[in-house]
């Protein structure tokens, strides 16, 4: 299967049957009859072009009658090609005009003769201003390929000039970062090895664990990571696991833990001792936690299968130390996931906000007089964030927010309740977290 193939494929199963982008680009490049360069290629139109669907089928909407009528294949090899005409120059347009109408011969033969069209009749019109007329919201809408509802969302919330931060900072390519792991080694040490193993690293932008990973090959078929010394995690989730005061002997619970990441972070910083418990609804997700336990020499750490959503009599008033990354809408993470854009709509956001305060209280009754909750979700959106903890605390009289402090980074909100909003960049998800403590 060539690459613009797979593309096409990888596009198809993301727009039409909801799969994860990432997911599907792993299953595909794990064939080892894809070089390297079309690897890169591949990764690079597949999310460049989930990223920028709203600005290409705005440009097609110029050439083509009503886009949801063609064939999902037949619009996504015409997408894959604008995009790649558009914003790489790694390959001359003639070529990607002849592959994309070589391609729609094999998946829909009647209709080469449009592809071919379309894609041509845009070669003509390449400088067209495809603004022209839109509103001012839709401008932002072709400019940064968001949907309306988002931009609005972000921009009543946040504010204007945060609200492009916002933006732009999604759109970002991210890079990749991980976290050393001082069972096994120290910061420095560690990262000598990286610079001596040829990756381009730098520190962190906030957490004295972090390094960035600017360039190198995939960091986890290194060595470091599959003997446990280090962990992919983004920056602004190492924050959160430290903000608890953990002490030797405390009982920590992870409480939606899959894949354990935050859950290992917990171990690390007590060095293996106390007790640190991990749930998570799925089984087959705490399998993920339990293969990070083995690489990392993790033991302190059990995994049990729990649903969040309900309470479990057990752990009522035993629990020190509580780290709560809730279920969310995901809109801080749409570097990543670029295909949040289009599958979240605005009303899944008001379903979400009721599982979250439902985990929220459950957790706060685990927890015992004196001890300390973490919150924290990967997006960016009030509700879900401050509101939650502000209709929690005037609930509950026995909870207070705890003020953070992360420094004075650009990227760095600090909201009137004491909570953290952190905004996208190349380094940082977007994210937000909130401490408790139980009087």
């Amino acid at each position: 299967m060539n690459a613009r193939k797979i593309i096409v494929q990888i596009l198809d199963n993301v727009f039409k049957k909801g799969a994860y982008s990432n997911i599907e680009i792993n299953k595909f490049l794990n064939n080892k009859n894809i070089d390297n360069k079309d690897k890169g290629l591949i990764t690079e139109v597949v999310y460049g072009t989930i990223k920028y669907r709203k600005t290409i089928d705005i440009i097609l909407g110029n050439f083509v009658s009503h886009i949801s009528k063609i064939d999902d294949k037949v619009i996504n090899i015409l997408r894959s090609a604008i995009y790649q005409m558009r914003f790489l120059d790694r390959v001359p347009s003639y070529a990607i005009v002849n592959d994309a109408v070589n391609l729609s011969k094999q998946v829909a033969p009647k209709l080469s003769k449009f592809v071919n069209g379309v894609l041509r009749n845009y070669l003509r019109n390449e400088d067209k201003n495809y603004k022209k007329g839109l509103s001012q919201r839709d401008s932002l809408a072709y400019d940064y390929s968001f949907e309306n509802w988002m931009i609005d969302l972000f921009f009543k919330q946040y504010g204007k000039e945060n609200g492009i931060k916002i933006l732009k900072g999604l759109n970002s390519v991210p890079n990749v970062t991980v976290r050393i792991n001082p069972l096994k080694g120290d910061y420095d040490e560690i990262f000598e090895i990286l610079v001596e193993a040829g990756y381009d690293v730098e520190e962190g932008q906030i957490s004295p664990e972090a390094i960035v990973i600017k360039k190198g090959s995939s960091i986890e078929k290194n060595s470091l990571y599959n003997r446990g010394f280090i962990t992919v995690q983004d920056e602004s989730a190492m924050l959160v696991a430290p903000l608890l005061n953990l002490e030797d002997n405390d009982r920590v619970m992870d409480l939606c833990s899959a894949p354990g990441t935050k859950a290992t972070h917990l171990s690390e910083i007590l060095m293996n001792s106390g007790e640190v418990i991990a749930c998570d609804i799925y089984d087959h997700k705490l399998q993920l936690i339990k293969e990070n336990i083995e690489r990392l020499g993790i033991t302190n750490l059990t995994t049990e299968l729990s649903d969040a959503t309900k309470t479990n009599s057990k752990y009522i008033n035993s629990i020190d130390k509580i780290l709560l990354d809730v279920p969310c809408s995901g809109l801080g993470i749409i570097r990543k996931k670029p295909e949040i854009k289009w599958n979240k709509k605005s009303n899944d956001l008001n379903e979400i906000i009721k599982i979250q305060k439902n985990i929220l209280k459950n957790a706060w009754n685990y927890l015992k007089s004196g001890g300390e909750l973490v919150y924290s979700t990967c997006t960016l959106n009030k509700k879900e964030n401050e509101e939650i903890l502000n209709w929690f605390v005037e609930r509950n009289s026995d909870c207070t927010i705890e003020k953070i402090f992360f420094g004075n980074a650009d990227n760095i909100i600090y909201n009137d309740n004491g909570s953290v909003t952190i905004l996208p960049n190349e380094n940082m998800d977007g994210f937000f977290i909130g401490k408790l403590k139980k009087k």
